[in-house]
């Protein structure tokens, strides 16, 4: 297998005494779907905010395709070329799907919104993922589901040439067919060969989509282990502490 797009090897991260995150180890490869689980406090959002820039890990090493990077804020983990789809899209409602696509990267044309370029680049990163649910990428975003709201954010990143994208719960609060909307959605992006770490409490999506797990606990990685080598009933031994690699 060829190097994966970011590794993570012993990072660590802590709050003044509080020990978040303990020597985690973590790889994200191209084209694949990966799950990271694990129970509330168990670290996830700590290592999510450390990769996106927000919250720059204390010490360990972290690799990008291969190469040694210090990721130290938001705009360098863009440049790289990691994306995060946060729970709240960051999506602003009053807005059409292109403005939310091109928000703070808009382009112009001789000191002008250059709206006909925006909008053949927007139709065409909705495309490239095949959906057909949105009618038209000048509807307000208060119009759309929240199915096609996860849509949008999730283009967004497609639009931005996007390596990695991290996908925080992302069918949180969806319901049946919108889920299975995401998921298709999820998947084709994997197919696309881009890397997708996704966030997720709901074991059923995770088995559904994810070619492999990465468990927290307590600030630790328990495993990382293919989807087709376990069981819901072991991950969830994982998470909860009552099973280990070693049983």
């Amino acid at each position: 297998m060829s190097n994966p797009v970011i590794e993570l090897r012993d990072v660590k991260k802590s709050f003044g005494p509080v020990e978040v995150l303990k020597g985690v180890n973590l790889k994200v490869y191209a084209g694949q779907v990966t799950a990271l689980v694990g129970d509330n406090g168990a670290g996830k959002s700590t290592l999510i905010k450390g990769l996106s820039g927000v919250q720059p890990y204390d010490s360990g090493t972290v690799l990008f395709d291969g190469q040694e990077v210090d990721i130290h804020d938001p705009i360098q983990a863009s440049q790289l070329g990691i994306e995060v789809v946060y729970q709240d899209l960051a999506l602003c409602e009053n807005l059409d799907i292109v403005q939310n696509m091109f928000l703070g990267r808009e382009e112009l044309l001789q000191k002008t919104l250059d709206e006909p370029s925006m909008e053949l680049q927007a139709t065409k990163a909705l495309q490239s993922l095949s959906v057909r649910t949105v009618k038209s990428v000048r509807q307000k975003v208060s119009s759309l589901s929240g199915g096609q709201r996860q849509t949008v954010a999730i283009a967004r990143s497609v639009l931005r040439n996007a390596k990695l994208v991290i996908l925080d719960e992302p069918t949180a609060a969806l319901g049946v067919a919108q889920t299975e909307q995401v998921l298709n959605l999820v998947q084709r992006l994997a197919d696309s060969g881009v890397a997708v770490l996704i966030i997720s409490h709901n074991l059923a999506d995770v088995f559904k989509v994810c070619d492999d797990i990465s468990v927290l606990y307590l600030g630790r990685m328990v495993t990382q282990i293919e989807t087709t080598e376990t069981t819901q009933n072991d991950v969830v031994g994982y998470i909860t502490g009552t099973k280990s690699v070693e049983d």
